[in-house]
């Protein structure tokens, strides 16, 4: 911990100062133009791998960038899309997956998770990535299963009724991106995989609707 305060500290002392207008301004404004879904590995830091300054990403971590499906109840990540969306009126949402991600390995090598129950339930999840996954004939290959997992979110996000809005206006755009580790790139995924993505998670809301 006596890192952290000495990064404090240093924060005020050195950062702050030349960012003090920017600061004035965000302390009575809050307009992120961009909702940024994101993997908790402390590896991935959303503003590092953008350079955007405070105020212009809203951003949600979960453990392996999971989305869930829009589901009646309270749930702390869709709270955090339909008020990024709906009050705060981002423009875009990005859902990044990253390589080397301890949840999609796991799930790929077929990990025994029976120590944390709470994570093995979290990852059902990403039940439609490993299908997709096995789908295209690469079970077992975590670089895939990264990539599905993002286009399967995107396709979940799609479930949600303020992004269903938004999107049937055009006033949203989704996107799908992989952040490689080693090296710092980051992939976009294809316009192809995107639509796919969204048709897949409109059918499954039209049919959820049917369903109630």
């Amino acid at each position: 911990m006596p890192h952290l305060a000495e990064g404090i500290a240093r924060f005020q002392r050195e950062v702050f100062p030349a960012h003090a207008n920017l600061f004035a301004r965000l302390a009575t404004a809050h307009r992120p133009g961009t909702l940024f879904i994101g993997c908790a590995d402390a590896r991935v830091v959303p503003e590092l791998i953008t350079q955007t300054d405070p105020g212009e990403l809203f951003v949600v971590r979960t453990a392996g960038n999971l989305v869930p499906a829009h589901a009646p109840g309270t749930d702390g990540v869709a709270a955090g899309v339909e008020y990024a969306v709906t009050v705060l009126g981002v423009r875009d949402i990005v859902v990044c997956g990253h390589s080397a991600c301890g949840a999609m390995t796991a799930l790929a090598e077929g990990h025994d998770l029976t120590g944390a129950p709470g994570v093995a339930a979290w990852l059902r999840h990403a039940d439609a990535s490993l299908a997709r996954t096995a789908a295209a004939g690469r079970a077992g290959d975590v670089a895939t299963l990264v990539r599905e997992n993002v286009a399967a979110q995107l396709a979940n996000l799609a479930t949600h009724p303020s992004v269903a809005r938004a999107l049937a206006g055009g006033e949203v755009r989704l996107h799908g991106w992989v952040f490689h580790i080693a090296d710092g790139t980051v992939e976009e995924l294809p316009a192809v995989a995107t639509a796919t993505a969204l048709h897949t998670g409109a059918a499954t809301a039209t049919g959820a609707r049917a369903a109630a």
